[in-house]
């Protein structure tokens, strides 16, 4: 047996592979609950049920798909030139923050100007974050992983001293309440950001925000010269540097443009659903990491970033609708691992071919013969 690398890939592979790898994906899950004594028919239409069917189940799935999204996209919009950006969590933290500040100062502006500043910061807030592991990856030939991922941790200490540690300007200080628990500020009225209800589903502005951002992403990398030498640089980044594609300035434009995504996510937690910095929440989500799961599932592309955002809003959101004892909410993590085993191990069978090759027959030379 032997794996060779396809030269040419025949476009029903891409809507095959991934059918079958979902295909497969459920048949393990249903191995599984068969195994914890489950009924596989039934919990999957249990599932199903409390994801989109139940009354009010969609709008929590929204709820639930809106960070991810921005998440996954900000992962897919890195990974696609071979950065690994595993920050969107920090950067998220560092959106809802500069979201929150900008919201608090401009309190008692109009609405509109509230919420258009408050995404702003957030991008601004998450871009600044990411630039950090772009420069050293850029200049010091840093790897990003490590920078990216080490400073989640820094940003989520800063977030809790915020609102845990000090009397900072985000920490809500009025009334004996809040000193013994502390809390962030409520935003003002004027940083709500807006709902729309089409067909009894309520539609945050963040998530149809997001559904703008992945189009327009899309459309960067696609139809420009900027998603052009992006491809070149990721593929052959040698190539690009003798085209005179300046490689350093992509790194940067394009973690920033990462960062920049996350944080809008973090303004949205704030604007949308939180109306005031929430650490505890925030941390306990781990919106970042999930989003990278987004980001593979969707095979780093933009515009199908959204819908796997749903699909795993909709096992999450399903998973706390349905805990209990007789269905523990340990299991949606697992069917959630069993998709991502299927899918990526789905892509071998894309970008390579398995060839069985039969060795050589092997000839016995005759006995030689005895003398005498």
């Amino acid at each position: 047996m032997r794996i060779e690398r396809r030269l040419q890939q025949p476009w029903w592979l891409a809507v095959v592979v991934p059918i079958a790898s979902l295909v497969v994906a459920f048949v393990l899950s249903a191995v599984v609950l068969l195994l914890t004594g489950h009924p596989p028919i039934r919990s999957f239409h249990r599932l199903f049920d409390a994801a989109f069917i139940a009354h009010g189940a969609l709008s929590e799935t929204v709820v639930s798909a809106t960070p991810l999204a921005f998440t996954g996209l900000a992962a897919a919009v890195a990974f696609r030139m071979n950065l690994f950006n595993i920050g969107g969590e920090g950067q998220l933290y560092g959106g809802a923050i500069t979201g929150a500040i900008v919201a608090l100062l401009m309190a008692g502006a109009p609405s509109p100007l509230v919420i258009a500043g408050m995404v702003a910061a957030g991008a601004v807030g998450g871009a600044l974050l990411a630039a950090i592991p772009a420069v050293l990856r850029a200049f010091f030939s840093t790897n990003e992983i490590i920078t990216s991922l080490m400073l989640n941790y820094v940003v989520g200490l800063v977030l809790e001293y915020l609102i845990f540690d000090s009397h900072s300007y985000l920490r809500d200080t009025s009334g004996f309440q809040a000193s013994v628990f502390p809390q962030g500020k409520s935003l003002p009225s004027e940083a709500t950001w807006s709902s729309w209800s089409v067909h009894s589903v309520a539609l945050p502005l963040g998530f149809l925000l997001a559904i703008g951002v992945a189009v327009v992403v899309w459309v960067l990398y696609a139809r420009t010269r900027f998603g052009f030498e992006v491809q070149v640089i990721a593929d052959a980044p040698r190539a690009g540097r003798y085209a005179g594609m300046r490689t350093r300035r992509k790194i940067l434009a394009v973690m920033c443009l990462s960062g920049a995504i996350a944080g809008i996510g973090g303004a949205s937690q704030d604007g949308d659903f939180r109306h005031q910095l929430d650490p505890r929440g925030l941390r306990q989500a781990n919106y970042g990491y999930t989003g990278i799961v987004v980001a593979a599932l969707a095979r780093y592309n933009p515009l199908a970033v959204v819908p796997v955002a749903l699909l795993l809003g909709g096992l999450q959101n399903a998973g706390f609708a349905l805990q209990g004892v007789d269905f523990p909410n340990g299991l949606v993590g697992v069917m959630q691992g069993l998709i991502l085993f299927c899918v990526l191990g789905g892509e071998l069978f894309v970008r390579y071919r398995v060839r069985f090759e039969r060795g050589p027959r092997v000839t016995k030379s005759p006995a030689p013969e005895p003398t005498p």
